[in-house]
This record gives C-alpha cells, structure tokens and sequence, in this order.
C-alpha cells in the first residue's frame, strides 16, 4: 500500500510533530495550566483541518479544581467521509497529559521531546499517552491526503482534554450526541477504535478486548478535636490511627484475597478454553519481576499472576490522610485520619453491587472494636469494568493488521486498569469497541522518563492505518 511508503518517508517530519505537541505541557490536573490545555485542543484542532477533517470544539462547561472554578478543555469532535457504502470508524484519544516535573526525577525536561539515536526513543511527557497514538491517525490522514488517495472507511473523531483528571462532561456530551441520531457526530458509527493503552510486553502486539473497573474509598476515623500528645494522653483515650490500621488490615490478604465477604464471590472461575488465552501470552513471571524491580509475584504460576491483573478483583491500600510521615520523631496523636484503598473490579461486578458489601462489612468491623471514635466511608469515584467480543470483525481486522505490519500475530489482552468513557462508547452507541495499542509495555506512562519508540511511533501509525483497510474488507 502506497501509504506505508509515504510513512516511512517521512517519520522525521512525524516526530518533528509530535515534538510540537509534546511541547505543550496540557496538564489536566494542575488549574495553572489549564491554559495550556486550551492551546493544545487549538492546536490539534488545526492539525485536523489541515489535514481536510470538519471539526467541532464542544464546551463541556465549568468544574471545580483545588477550590477554584475552571473552565473545562473543549471535546474535538471530526468527521471526515460521508460514503454511505463504506463503513465507519470513531476514534478516540485525549490530548491532555499527566503532570511532570524535571525534578521528579525526569534525566531531560519533560516538555521537550528528546531523540535517543541510540536506542531510538521519542523521550516526553504524553508522546506515548495519549500524543503519539493520537498523531499516529494524523499520519494516515496526511498519507492519504497528500497521495490523493481516498480513505478506505468514514471516520469520525472523538478528542478529549480532561482523560487523565475524570473525563468531567464526556460521557455526557457522549450520550448527547448519540440522542440527536442523524443530525449527532457519531450516526452510523460501525465499530470504535482506542489506542490509549500498550503492549504486554516490548515484545508482541497486542490487541485488548476488556478493561477493569474501579471503586475507590476513603475510610475516615475521627475523635479528639484536636491532635494529642502521646505522652500525655496515650492509652487515655481511643486513638484514631489505631482504629484505621486495624480496619485496613481486615481489608486484603497477603496473598491478595479480598476479604469483604461476596465481592471474590461474584467471579467464577475461568473454564479450559479462557485459561488457555491466558496460558499462550507471551508475558513471563520474569517479566513481572523485571517490571516491578523485584522477586515478589504471589504464585509462581504464569497463567494464576496474569489473571490476577487481567480477569480477577484485586484490592489495593494506597495511603493514609493525616497521619505523621515526615522525617523524625513526632509523638503525635492525629485527631483525624483517612485510609484510601480501591478495588479494581471485573464482569459481573459493578460499583453498585460492591459498594454495599464494603459499606456494610467496615461498619461490622469497626463495631467489633468498641471504639468511641467515630467512622466515615466516602466512594470517592468509580467506573464499571468492560468486556467486548474478541471474535467480532473489529477484532479480526486488528489481528490481520497486526500481522501484516509486524508479522506475528497479536496478544489478545485484558487490562489491569480502567477507561471509562470505553464502556461508555460500548452502551451508548450498541457497537464493538476495541483496543489497539501504539506502546510498549516499559513506555512509563504517568512516569519519569516517559517514552514512545521510533520504531514504535512509525509502524504503529501503519497498523492503524492498515487496520482502517482491514475494517473495510471485513464481513460485517
């Protein structure tokens, strides 16, 4: 295909673009720069005019950020084709970017896209999450463009600035524009494609039909009206941080059991044909220990840790609000503190169904305490968990590209985390939404040192392309 040459062909001038985009530091969690956001959806805006796609900035309206009032990033959305004989494509990406500072612990300034020559990475906060994949369409559009070629299917776009901070008004503007039927962006959508998440491994492709949900709690145990001195008032009184640290040990397993009673429940085992997808993935325990820096998987079975990630509940501790935690020794009794822990859940748990048996089992056990101290549970947030059907044609065009590009065959994955606006997409509009990563598995998104590779960027701009002639050919 004529494309594929022309992306290879021009990769400087690619990466030369994604450098721009990389330079705006589009932070969606941080209200001082909420500008930036703004410049990076004109921005982006003007790319895809450019490149011949009608678009639309939807203002989502105002929020509240660190007790200021702020004006939400503009939805892009695009559309290019209007052939009734051909299918078409929503895609979706956000062009907002988690926070980053040099002094994180970066070895190059986040905002500039550096070029290792020697091992090929495109160095930069966003390049691989979610400014690169989202480029990655831009280069086909430009490919098809400047060789007059027309595209093989309709597409439309779907570009949001608030992904990494709750996705405040998507879902929404979503549900909107599906109501307003043939005068809505997305009327007669076939299928969806989503390239926000990466490969297992640095190895193998892969292609991802379901992601986890979450909900997420803050335990809150309050009751001097003040911080205490221990050496005045320790064992007088019911301490607050007592009563926390024995809640949360009643929460999770060492081994990872859930212990609130029914939510491990809910999930039936894997049967023969399921464990096998999980058994063929080329994804090692030493894989794990090589990405967590450590020997500490919970079972040496392969197919058992996978699962734990892809297909299981899991139950995460992840601080305490309040408590002393700096340097030396300060005989505090806090007046207050807040546990967080959040469970990432799967099919056929929702938040509705979990948020009770959590509410329900803490209240128990803190009543066992006979504390006179006083108990607090919040759901801070949640998202429910999707599955898709992987033997769709969506599916099966991404495989096919897969091969045709890289010349093996994908890895067909669940994620750990959580998309929201994916189910969202799979509800709203009643098509096949599928996952189809640019990255690798060591990018580091949301960390230090995030990177995309060249080799990356360039073949993974041809797989979505080719994957668009493998919709087109595919038998609905």
């Amino acid at each position: 295909m004529a494309f594929l040459q022309f992306i290879d062909q021009n990769a400087d001038k690619f990466i030369a673009r994604l450098g721009e985009a990389v330079s705006i530091p589009s932070i969606s969690g941080d209200g001082a720069r909420r500008p930036d956001v703004f410049r990076m959806s004109a921005w982006l805006d003007g790319q895809l005019k450019g490149l011949g796609v009608t678009t639309k900035l939807v203002d989502l309206g105002k929020h509240i950020m660190d007790n200021q009032e702020l004006p939400l990033p503009p939805a892009i959305l695009g559309r290019i084709g209007d052939d009734p004989k051909k299918k078409t494509v929503l895609v979706y990406g956000h062009y907002d970017v988690q926070p980053a500072n040099k002094s994180d612990g970066w070895d190059t300034e986040p905002f500039k896209l550096v070029i290792d020559e020697k091992t090929g990475r495109l160095i930069g906060r966003g390049s691989t999450d979610d400014k690169g994949p989202i480029l990655g369409w831009l280069n086909v559009l430009e490919a098809h463009k400047t060789l007059g070629i027309e595209l093989p299917v309709n597409m439309r776009f779907c570009f949001e600035g608030m992904e990494e901070n709750g996705s405040e008004g998507l879902d929404d503007l979503i549900r909107s524009e599906v109501a307003k039927g043939k005068e809505g962006w997305f009327d007669g959508v076939d299928c969806v494609c989503i390239s926000d998440n990466y490969w297992l491994n640095s190895r193998t492709p892969c292609i991802t039909y379901g992601l986890r949900g979450l909900v997420y709690f803050k335990l809150t145990v309050s009751g001097p009206a003040r911080d205490l001195h221990s050496g005045v008032f320790g064992r007088m009184v019911h301490e607050p941080m007592t009563d926390l640290i024995q809640l949360m040990s009643k929460l999770v397993a060492p081994d990872g059991t859930i212990l609130v009673p029914g939510v491990d429940d809910m999930v039936s085992a894997a049967d023969a044909e399921e464990r096998q997808i999980y058994e063929k993935l080329d994804y090692s325990i030493q894989d794990v220990e090589d990405a967590v820096g450590a020997s500490i998987t919970l079972s040496d079975d392969k197919a058992t840790v996978i699962m734990g990630r892809m297909r299981h509940p899991s139950l995460s501790l992840h601080g305490i609000e309040g408590a002393f935690y700096g340097s030396g020794a300060k005989t505090v009794i806090p007046a207050s503190v807040a546990g967080k822990f959040s469970i990432r859940i799967v099919p056929p748990q929702t938040p509705e169904k979990i948020e009770p048996l959590v509410v329900q089992y803490v209240e128990q056990e803190f009543a066992k305490l006979n504390s006179k101290n006083k108990l607090k549970i919040e759901n801070l947030h949640d998202g429910r968990p999707w599955v898709a059907d992987y033997k769709h044609w969506n599916y099966e065009a991404a495989r096919r590209a897969t091969e045709t590009i890289y010349k093996q065959s994908p890895d067909l994955t669940r994620e750990g985390g959580s998309i929201p606006v994916t189910l969202t997409f799979a509800e709203s509009l009643g098509v096949n939404v599928l996952l189809l990563p640019m990255g690798r598995g060591d990018d580091g998104a949301h960390s230090t040192n995030e990177k995309l590779d060249r080799s990356n960027f360039i073949e993974g701009s041809k797989l979505l392309g080719t994957y668009l002639y493998e919709v087109a050919a595919a038998t609905a």
